[in-house]
């Protein structure tokens, strides 16, 4: 007897989405069950925040230009669409990293994790931590661990553990380019939650970290360019996932352009209403969406309300292009991070052209600046020649860099960067609780629910269509 087709329809064509789609066709394919996906995406691009430009010898990343080596999802992935040789990691000679303090750029101390030290001699001799900051941190090795296991926010965390230094001069500008938040309300559940099993097993986060190191897993089913670097990109930019995704997707059916305006629950699935009145019939759904577009969908699901308390803040990047001739600043490292106590507009700024050889020609500099964090939004009303003119003079205080640049590139990243609030990973199994009962066969995922780096929203995807499978294959 034939299996009657099932159709599956996925909201969104971020990486969430396309890696959605992409293992909801494989799983069913695998499982010989008939099905027809539609995925939709209100733009006119897919890739979401994956941007890359390519452009006069120049590879210039306008989102994400790499990813955590160690995170096996974009490792699993890229090894199924035939990418691994396509994998570069970070310059060998170009592993030191900067922190902007009082002025002056500091080296980063060496077995930096979040702030917590895995070598103390390093840590002790590092100009971004005071005396009685230093002192303030090694109260960890005797501080008791906390007895009473409900969520925190991750700053509190951290200065409970470490001091307050070590929170405003390390931890908040080495999270500045994951979340752009304000530590003292994202959650640390969310966010680290292995620093809370950490602190639980050895009570130390110094001692716990320590040990991580000495038992630290063989990389066995990592690439050789994963065991090399800790962050990877591809060589022809990050954009190459996604093109390779789309290439493997060409015999599903692909709707640029069109938001979807409304979710009808039927007899026999859903109805899906798009911008143009089309209506299309699913079996089941996967919301790829950021979490306020999936609530407003979703309006009368009981503690749907919960998923807008999560905020999205907007962040911007500005990459500068340099003849080498014009810059004197030593480039010797991967760039340098700013604590938000310097008062300055940027946040970060990577020396994309140390960083990466493959990302500018020989004779020329790529920077890639960074602006945007929680507690200063007032640059999104800015014109875009008023931010390049922000950035360029925290480039002359910091580098010394008076040079026009030869290109500019801005990218605004509107209410891009989710923040997970405390309390985040209840709410959001009490928000899917409640869909399962009400609304069978739909299924959430994406930055804003378990995870905002790529690897996580490509996992999300996967188990989202796993749990796709598993519903139809029954129903």
């Amino acid at each position: 007897m034939e299996k009657p087709c099932k159709k599956v329809i996925i909201i969104g064509g971020g990486i969430t989405g396309l890696s959605a789609a992409f293992y909801t066709k494989k799983l069913f394919d695998e499982q010989q069950i008939p099905v027809d996906i539609t995925l939709i995406e209100k733009s006119e691009e897919l890739g979401g925040k994956i941007q890359t430009l390519r452009k006069d010898g120049f590879i210039i990343e306008r989102g994400p230009d790499a990813f955590l080596a160690r995170k096996l999802p974009i490792i699993t992935l890229t090894k199924e669409l035939g990418l691994e040789d396509e994998l570069i990691g970070t310059n060998p000679n170009a592993r030191t990293n900067y922190i902007y303090h009082k002025k002056k750029l500091h080296q980063m101390p060496l077995g930096l994790v979040l702030g917590i030290p895995t070598k103390l001699t390093p840590f002790m001799k590092t100009g971004l931590i005071s005396p009685i900051g230093k002192l303030r941190a090694s109260l960890d090795l005797l501080l008791p661990k906390k007895k009473i296991l409900e969520d925190e926010s991750l700053g509190h965390f951290i200065q409970r553990r470490l001091g307050k230094e070590v929170l405003e001069n390390i931890t908040e500008p080495l999270l500045g380019g994951i979340y752009a938040g304000d530590t003292d309300t994202l959650s640390l559940q969310a966010t680290f939650p292995n620093l809370v099993e950490m602190e639980q097993k050895h009570r130390s986060l110094i001692l716990g970290m320590a040990a991580g190191m000495k038992n630290r897993p063989a990389s066995v089913n990592l690439p050789d360019a994963a065991k090399k670097s800790m962050f990877l990109t591809y060589k022809n930019g990050m954009s190459t996932l996604i093109e390779a995704l789309k290439e493997t997707l060409k015999s599903i059916r692909i709707i640029k352009g069109q938001g979807v305006t409304k979710v009808d629950q039927r007899d026999n699935g859903y109805q899906v209403h798009l911008d143009d009145q089309t209506k299309l019939h699913a079996d089941g759904i996967v919301f790829a969406l950021p979490n306020h577009h999936a609530a407003s969908l979703l309006s009368d699901v009981e503690s749907i309300h919960l998923l807008e308390k999560v905020n999205y803040v907007s962040v911007a990047n500005v990459s500068l292009t340099f003849d080498k001739a014009d810059i004197t600043y030593p480039m010797n490292g991967t760039g340098f991070l700013i604590p938000a106590n310097e008062g300055t507009v940027l946040t970060a700024c990577t020396w994309s052209s140390s960083k990466w050889l493959h990302a500018a020609p020989e004779n020329k500099y790529l920077l890639r600046c960074y602006v945007g964090r929680e507690k200063d939004q007032q640059w999104v009303k800015w014109s875009d020649e008023e931010i390049l003119a922000n950035v360029q003079k925290d480039l002359k205080d910091i580098m010394g860099i008076t040079a026009t640049p030869t290109s500019h590139t801005i990218t605004r990243a509107i209410h891009s960067m989710p923040q997970y609030p405390i309390h985040h990973l209840e709410q959001l199994k009490k928000v899917r609780k409640c869909l399962k009962a009400q609304k069978p066969g739909l299924f959430l995922c994406g930055a804003g629910y378990e995870g905002v780096g790529i690897p996580d929203c490509i996992e999300q995807g996967k188990r989202a269509a796993e749990k796709m499978v598993a519903y139809l294959a029954v129903n």
